[in-house]
């Protein structure tokens, strides 16, 4: 919970490294956060044929910018630019890209977005 907190709490923040640890604790607590509120909206009848409706909807605004910021910050972990993320806009091929980059380990000392998270 402490991962997302910081994730949060860093709501604009593009620049500097995000370790794993940190991006997948976020992943994790996202997906936990958003079935409450979609579980919230069908309960309480204001879900639309989707299963989504304004709970979710509010939910997923506020954490459209942190999440952006913490993939931005993840690529840079690993040595590549936040305008990889682009890559996810290419179907299918694109996200097992990203999911890939997400996965793998940090570039070791300091490179040109700060020193190592791990460190």
């Amino acid at each position: 919970m402490n991962w997302y907190r910081k994730v949060i709490q860093q709501y604009a923040d593009f620049k500097g490294r995000a370790r794993r640890k940190e991006f997948w604790m976020f992943v994790l607590f996202n997906i936990i956060f958003a079935l409450i509120a979609s579980m919230l909206d069908y309960f309480l009848g204001i879900a639309n044929d989707y299963g989504y409706g304004p709970i979710y909807g509010v939910y997923a605004l506020f954490v459209l910018i942190p999440g952006l910021a913490v993939s931005v910050r993840r690529l840079h972990d690993i040595g590549k630019s936040g305008w990889w993320i682009l890559l996810g806009l290419i179907p299918i091929i694109g996200t097992i890209w990203l999911i890939v980059y997400y996965v793998t380990d940090s570039q070791p000392g300091v490179n040109k977005w700060g020193p190592n998270p791990k460190a």
